[in-house]
């Protein structure tokens, strides 16, 4: 089964993340098999702008813990000490890359959300031109509290200065509804409409000419591209490899390899282990 589904009706590119069974979590592959059916819509002249989704339960639960955390995947996502930052930023910066194609595609990419969109599924989320999301979805980057720095930072570049703090410094989740209340996406709706809203939207902007979407896309992209966005980038996913070799990245790996990454997420996002002194908070002294 392959891990990108590509389908195209009419003047749209349908584009799938396909790993029902785990979520659509990311593995080694998944990020590059998306650029590359990005390209395929992109170089499609009859194609003029794409859905994408994901199959199953969510978008993308971000990437695969008991591929990366449990295990260590052909990343070496946390390699042993001393550790080689750049063979790190490399396999980073190459997702990072892939998640941006969306954001590079001359085409505009309509993004789905049903379930969750979190971690690395909501850098995915986040790289496309419009997100919409059903009311009761989650969006987040839970990383934020150990073992990650979102390598797109996107979140940012949709929020602005404070509105990013407030969901970094916390690594909550939040709802669809939530989501479009903070600007962070553009339509909620509840999920048994959502497919109706996409379509609608969709089917709206394949009316206009290729090249028009391509030139509003272009400018509107520069704006932000003036301000440093690839040295932001480049930043972020440097930080991120620190933050799998940080102290507290280790030992966050290490509870994930003893209990299961499960419970390490658990006592991550719950703020119930103390990832510093690598005990729970409530154990005695």
């Amino acid at each position: 089964m392959t891990k990108i589904l590509y389908e195209k009706t009419g003047r749209i590119a349908r584009i799938t993340l396909n790993r029902p069974e785990v979520m659509n979590a990311i593995d080694d592959e998944l990020p590059q098999l998306l650029a590359a059916a990005v390209a395929q819509a992109d170089n499609d002249p009859d194609v003029h702008l794409m859905i994408l989704s994901g199959a199953g339960d969510a978008f993308c639960a971000g990437y695969d813990l008991t591929y990366y955390a449990e295990g260590n995947g052909s990343g070496e996502v946390t390699q042993p000490m001393p550790w080689d930052p750049i063979k790190d930023y490399q396999f980073m910066w190459r997702n990072t890359q892939a998640f941006m194609s969306l954001f590079h595609a001359m085409k505009p990419v309509v993004c789905k959300v049903h379930g969750f969109a979190v971690a690395g599924g909501s850098d995915i989320a986040l790289c496309s031109d419009l997100v919409f999301m059903a009311d009761d979805a989650q969006i987040g980057y839970m990383p934020a509290r150990v073992w990650g720095c979102p390598t797109t930072a996107m979140w940012v570049y949709r929020l602005g200065l404070e509105k990013a703090k407030r969901m970094l410094f916390t690594g909550d989740k939040i709802s669809g509804k939530e989501a479009e209340a903070m600007g962070l996406i553009l339509k909620s709706v509840p999920a048994d409409q959502l497919d109706d809203a996409v379509e609608q939207m969709a089917h709206r902007m394949a009316s206009v000419p290729v090249n028009q979407l391509a030139m509003q896309k272009m400018v509107i992209n520069q704006a932000v591209e003036q301000t440093g966005m690839m040295n932001t980038q480049r930043l972020a996913t440097i930080f991120d490899g620190i933050t799998r070799h940080s102290p507290e990245g280790i030992n966050f790996k290490t509870r994930a390899e003893e209990t299961g990454w499960k419970q390490a997420v658990r006592e991550r996002d719950t703020g119930t282990f103390d990832w510093t002194l690598n005990r729970p908070i409530n154990a005695p002294r």
